[in-house]
């Protein structure tokens, strides 16, 4: 599920990107067509990847904060949630421990020091 949102958002930024390396181009026709001189080109094209880049930016977070709130929605556990296997052996130990020292099968270390 994650990767083929990975992959939605990898797809959105490299049309993102794509489009910044077409920016030059475009600039390069309105200078040739006469529409943009020629000393204005590089600072209009620069303008034109900086907004590509804040959008780009724009896109991302938007992505992230909507997969945020799709995975709090689906109730799905987070990694610190999730006990280890030596943390689940540790309880279990515990808990088995417990049940002996209630039926007197073992003395409990208080029990022992009496």
């Amino acid at each position: 599920m994650l990767n083929s949102f990975e992959n939605v958002l990898n797809l959105g930024l490299g049309l993102i990107l794509y489009s910044s390396e077409k920016i030059e181009d475009m600039v390069e026709e309105l200078v040739s067509k006469g529409e943009v001189a020629k000393k204005d080109a590089r600072q209009f094209a620069s303008e034109l990847v900086k907004k590509g880049e804040e959008q780009r930016e724009e896109f991302k977070n938007l992505i992230q904060e909507e997969l945020r709130k799709g995975l709090e929605n689906a109730d799905i556990a987070k990694k610190e949630d999730i006990l280890t296997s030596d943390e689940i052996r540790q309880i279990v130990r515990e808990q088995i421990q417990q049940v002996l020292y209630e039926q007197g099968v073992f003395q409990s270390e208080e029990q022992e020091n009496e």
